[in-house]
């Protein structure tokens, strides 16, 4: 394909995706910038579970919540690869699922199929891989824990209190399990996700900043209670999301068009050679 061609309609297409997002959105356009792929995903929310549009680009990951599906989303966020880590989950209360690690926010999302999951991942990884190696930027090495939904437990999980109206739910920002407020007065300064604003964190978390526990106690309470809440979380009767679903699409090496195939070779030595 001509590169002159190829940049024309990238930039069209980064534009188009810039103009989605309305003017609270930040610019998108970046020389160097090639927009990779996109699709929906399920992005494992607070409260529950809600389609997210995903634009994967050889820099950054963009997502935003969906308003007219295809033309128009909201609350976008930016995440720069060298920022992200994945990890691979089974099925729980999700399908086709996989943990997106940041230092600020850390979440599940699930692919309608397991092909796409893969998919995803990969392209992910690799845009990652050849970012780091381009721009000489090292990986993070802080990421914030994921947070348990708030369906996931009808009790405080460190006092076991029910929550209630007034009782109300909270999450620890350092192991992200729900607490109630008596369980949650401190606050510290978590570095990899506000260096400045102090987080709300449970009795437990801030008596292990404190040294108050050793780190062998610390993974066996952990390890005990992450399969707590997988049993919570699977034993929840909420319906899934359910939502009309267009494969996710890939920018094809050969072609140049986008389909549900492969992704552009958008290095330089592939596009000298177009």
């Amino acid at each position: 394909m001509d590169e002159l061609t190829f940049d024309k309609e990238n930039r069209e297409r980064i534009q188009a995706v810039e103009n989605s997002f309305g003017p609270s959105g930040s610019p998108l356009s970046k020389m160097g910038r090639v927009l990779v792929g996109e699709g929906q995903l399920i992005k494992q929310g607070r409260r529950k579970p809600e389609p997210k549009a995903f634009f994967l680009f050889n820099d950054v990951l963009v997502y935003g919540s969906v308003i007219l599906n295809g033309r128009w989303y909201k609350k976008q966020k930016i995440i720069p690869l060298e920022a992200i880590q994945l990890e691979d989950m089974e099925d729980g209360a999700l399908t086709n699922q996989w943990l997106i690690r940041t230092p600020r926010k850390s979440f599940f999302v699930s692919a309608p199929t397991y092909e796409e999951k893969r998919s995803w991942m990969e392209h992910i990884q690799d845009c990652r891989a050849r970012h780091l190696q381009g721009s000489g930027r090292q990986p993070g090495s802080n990421f914030a824990v994921s947070w348990i939904p708030d369906r996931a437990s009808y009790k405080c999980m460190r006092c076991l209190n029910k929550f209630t109206a007034t009782n109300r739910r909270h999450h620890c920002r350092k192991c992200g399990f729900l607490v109630c407020n008596v369980c949650s007065k401190q606050r510290e300064v978590i570095d990899h996700i506000h260096p400045k604003k102090q987080q709300r964190v449970c009795a437990l978390c801030h008596i292990r900043s404190q040294g108050g526990m050793s780190r062998q106690r610390e993974s066996r309470g952990r390890g005990k209670n992450s399969l707590e809440v997988d049993e919570l979380m699977a034993s929840s009767d909420e319906e899934p999301v359910t939502h009309s679903h267009q494969p996710s699409s890939w920018l094809d090496s050969r072609s140049g068009t986008w389909g549900p195939v492969d992704y552009y070779d958008y290095s330089p030595a592939r596009r000298a050679t177009s």
